[in-house]
């Protein structure tokens, strides 16, 4: 019996996929060398529920709570999403382009959507994210780099210093890069996050 390959059309075949109709093509010749990591609790703070993964399908209940109305219309996807426990979605095929960065630039480039992944934490900006999360962001970056020529990896924060404050303080770059064994260049947008 042959095993169903790692990668479908872009899908991961270790997260559980739950599809987001907020996607599309990515621009023609199109290189994916980009992660960026961010963070999201809905409401901000409270985890555990599926809020977010209503958010990310445009299913959110904006009744449920206030900080939801803010949320009306609004329509974003990350291509994954890694829970407090370690837990894995995706939601966008890497092929495709996400919408997660919004406006952003990075290395002169504009428009991160179009040559990035996008990998939401289940977590607060500025504070700190579980072993759990670090651990299957740790199994999933090999596993991404294997399949796209990634050069890069930089918070929502570095890519879009003026509007977002996300994965924030409490999300260590240094560990990340150490436990990956990826060179400095990897990093260049995190500063002095990593020294």
């Amino acid at each position: 019996m042959t095993p169903r390959p790692v990668w479908q059309r872009g899908w991961y075949r270790f997260a559980h996929a739950v599809v987001s109709p907020n996607a599309g093509p990515r621009p023609a010749n199109t290189e994916i060398d980009l992660v960026v990591i961010h963070s999201i609790s809905l409401p901000p703070g409270v985890y555990g529920g599926n809020q977010v993964q209503a958010f990310f399908t445009n299913q959110l209940q904006t009744s449920e709570h206030p900080y939801f109305e803010t949320l009306r219309d609004v329509k974003v996807s990350s291509h994954f999403y890694i829970r407090r426990g370690g837990e894995l979605l995706q939601f966008v095929s890497c092929d495709d382009r996400a919408w997660h960065a919004g406006v952003s630039t990075h290395a002169g480039r504009d428009n991160c959507n179009d040559f990035s992944i996008g990998i939401e934490l289940e977590g607060l900006e500025g504070d700190n994210f579980t072993a759990e999360q670090y651990e299957s962001l740790m199994a999933l970056m090999p596993m991404l780099a294997q399949q796209y020529p990634l050069k890069h990896v930089a918070g929502h924060e570095h890519i879009a210093p003026d509007r977002k404050k996300d994965p924030g303080k409490g999300f260590s770059w240094r560990f990340l890069q150490q436990s990956l064994g990826w060179p400095d260049r990897f990093f260049s947008a995190c500063g002095d996050f990593i020294r």
